[in-house]
């Protein structure tokens, strides 16, 4: 069985395999929308996963690998190269819409070295210490279940310390003292070091997808709903894209029409220097 498709080899009508998300993300690049590149994991693969027993189906982690290289040459930079490396991006997607009930993991690939090599080829410390931070907190709580509570009560006293209230106006010291205070909690908690292996974080983001699909929110969203409890849920893994890179970037949500009017005229809300779970 096939468990995995690149963006390309996919189309909208495969919305029950791919999920919507994924479909659409497949329909969006066919028609030449530059969509960054990814793949989807099939919702036969999450159903397999629930079947073996909440294990990876066989044969999904060389599909996976084997498609992150194809990702890798068309973004033209390496998973965990120490050099420019390829973060991506991890998201439920099924085949009906549940806003907010499953989890997603951002800027996935981030390590001690690879942090360091965001900053130097961005030429921007800032936005690598600040995506840095995000993702250990991203990691930490969708992954490892960690309450991310407690990474926020990190960021805010160090906001105190600082003497500012938003977190962009946090210094390059102070989001480093973020990440060492993160580091140190989540060995804590878990009695680990936060993986530096990016292959293991990418494997552990995939169950933790798969997990969500049966999260609390998730199952009293499908009852009041009536969606089925065996569907199941796509994982779309997409090179990352950043909105929190300075006053020129930001995160949204964008619509060809006016929802609520139908005017063809492009609506959409968003937020300067921002990621998505900020919005």
């Amino acid at each position: 069985m096939r468990y995995v498709y690149l963006f390309h080899e996919g189309n909208a009508r495969m919305k029950e395999l791919l999920g919507g998300k994924g479909a659409n993300l497949a329909e969006m690049t066919n028609i030449g929308l530059p969509v960054p590149c990814g793949m989807t994991i099939t919702t036969d693969a999450c159903r397999e996963y629930y079947n073996n027993g909440k294990k990876l189906p066989e044969g999904l982690v060389e599909e996976v690998t084997r498609n992150l290289k194809a990702i890798e040459e068309e973004a033209g930079k390496r998973f965990g190269d120490e050099d420019d490396p390829l973060l991506l991006s991890v998201r439920s997607g099924a085949a009906f819409s549940m806003p907010g009930m499953m989890d997603t993991i951002l800027n996935l690939g981030l390590n001690a070295a690879t942090f360091k090599a965001l900053a130097r080829h961005t030429g921007n410390m800032w936005f690598a210490c600040d995506t840095y931070r995000r993702f250990i907190q991203m990691f930490s709580d969708v992954v490892m279940e960690i309450p991310k509570d407690k990474f926020e009560h990190i960021l805010q006293e160090q906001k105190a310390a600082q003497g500012v209230t938003q977190d962009q106006e946090l210094s390059v010291e102070s989001l480093l003292a973020v990440i060492d205070k993160s580091k140190a909690l989540y060995r804590q908690e878990i009695e680990e070091d936060f993986p530096e292996d990016v292959t293991r974080q990418l494997f552990l983001s995939i169950e933790a997808v798969f997990r969500s699909w049966n999260n609390h929110r998730a199952i009293v969203y499908r009852n009041l709903n009536k969606i089925d409890h065996n569907l199941g849920t796509a994982v779309n893994i997409q090179a990352m894209v950043f909105g929190n890179m300075g006053e020129d970037s930001g995160s949204g949500v964008a619509f060809s029409r006016n929802p609520s009017t139908g005017e063809r005229k492009l609506y959409g809300e968003y937020l300067i220097n921002a990621q998505g779970e900020d919005v």
